[in-house]
């Protein structure tokens, strides 16, 4: 009960500074807004080639909500920074809250902000492109990558910790994050390359999400994507959450 009234107070202290400051949500979702426009008619000339009655839309949507995942969540380390300067990690180390919860607080905190953005998101590809979703798949997807996004959250904690300077940390994450992305099949599914990037993606375990993510957006619960990309996604983002607590409890320790 104690942990969990402290993870609430730090979710409700980071999330007031993120409202009295909405613009980075807004510049956050205004990449994959304009992915959408400018990216989104592309998928829609090389659909034929994804398959029969292949749905655009519904091949890009996810991949973008799995961006503002990823980024959102990498790029959080730079909060912690922050507060190491500000001198607020360490007044928590005189503190008798839990070391988990001051962690977990902040990762529910970006899993929030992340499924507000996805819902925007997905609202503008129904409205203004025609994106029809499975309704309780689209609810599904949004989770797997709050998810994903839990575990690279925590591990950007643990990178800030270690880096203690944004210099330091951008290099880090720009050399971490972009080779992710580009082999996850974010902005085009990784079947339309040769066999030996096809080989390289698998090894990445976020393109098991985003097909996961796809599959689960048409529906189609009962497929091998689904159960991989879901085991996968979990399981990464629990190691990652590990990773994470434990370095918060060394820093403040």
């Amino acid at each position: 009960m104690r942990f969990m009234r402290e993870t609430g107070l730090i979710f409700w202290s980071q999330l007031r500074s993120n409202l009295r400051n909405p613009v980075w949500v807004l510049i956050g979702l205004s990449q994959p807004i304009l992915y959408l426009v400018l990216f989104g008619p592309l998928v829609k000339g090389i659909a034929a080639t994804l398959g029969p009655d292949t749905d655009p839309w519904k091949v890009l949507t996810p991949a973008l909500v799995i961006q503002i995942g990823l980024f959102g969540a990498m790029f959080t380390g730079f909060s912690i920074v922050m507060d190491l300067r500000a001198g607020v990690v360490e007044r928590q180390r005189v503190t008798p809250a839990s070391r988990g919860a001051l962690l977990l607080g902040r990762v529910l905190k970006d899993m929030v902000v992340l499924i507000v953005q996805a819902l925007v998101l997905v609202a503008v590809a129904m409205l203004a492109f025609g994106l029809r979703p499975d309704a309780l798949g689209s609810f599904a997807s949004v989770l797997l990558i709050a998810v994903m996004a839990a575990g690279l959250a925590s591990a950007s904690y643990a990178l800030g910790l270690w880096a203690r300077a944004e210099d330091t940390l951008a290099s880090v994450l720009n050399a971490i994050t972009v080779p992710l992305m580009l082999l996850s099949g974010i902005l085009l599914p990784m079947s339309l390359g040769p066999t030996w990037l096809q080989n390289i993606a698998k090894a990445n375990p976020f393109s098991h999400t985003v097909d996961a993510a796809r599959a689960m957006f048409r529906g189609d619960f009962d497929t091998s994507e689904v159960y991989l990309g879901s085991g996968v996604t979990v399981l990464v983002a629990v190691v990652l959450m590990v990773i994470g607590a434990r370095s918060f409890a060394r820093e403040n320790a």
